[in-house]
């Protein structure tokens, strides 16, 4: 089994939000909302993200570039926004998805995510790292 289809599969049936497979194996698993997941696995398991297959529930550009920052190799959202996607064709990195949307909204539904608009505002995957990990932290999520 692909390490892709690994993930995509705990994903799933576990009720995750962010599984990372690497060599056959999962090695990072989470339940947070938004990029708090994402953040956790840079922080944790840093390098052993390079060339991993990565399952997310939601992945839009701030999600994308944070996983390009990861130098990941493949990636799978339940929801991709075209940003998001965008980011990682640009980046070369394989991605799979079940719905893509225009973009990724807050959780009212009535605006665009406050990590989607801050990560229009950087240009690469390390200033965005940067940014979106202070939000993280001064949103207290």
């Amino acid at each position: 089994m692909r390490d892709l289809d690994i993930a995509k599969d705990f994903l799933k049936n576990r009720n995750l939000s962010l599984v990372v497979v690497r060599d056959g194996k999962v090695i990072f698993e989470s339940r947070l909302s938004g990029v708090a997941g994402l953040i956790q696995a840079i922080e944790s398991i840093n390098e052993l993200l390079h060339s991993s297959s990565v399952a997310d529930k939601i992945v839009g550009r701030a999600a994308a570039l944070l996983l390009v920052y990861s130098h990941v190799s493949e990636v799978y959202a339940v929801t991709m926004s075209k940003w998001g996607l965008t980011v990682l064709e640009e980046a070369g990195v394989k991605a799979e998805y079940d719905n893509l949307v225009p973009k990724i909204l807050n959780r009212l539904g009535d605006d665009v995510c406050p990590f989607e608009k801050i990560s229009l505002t950087v240009s690469s995957p390390d200033e965005a790292y940067k940014m979106l990990k202070a939000a993280l932290t001064s949103f207290g999520t």
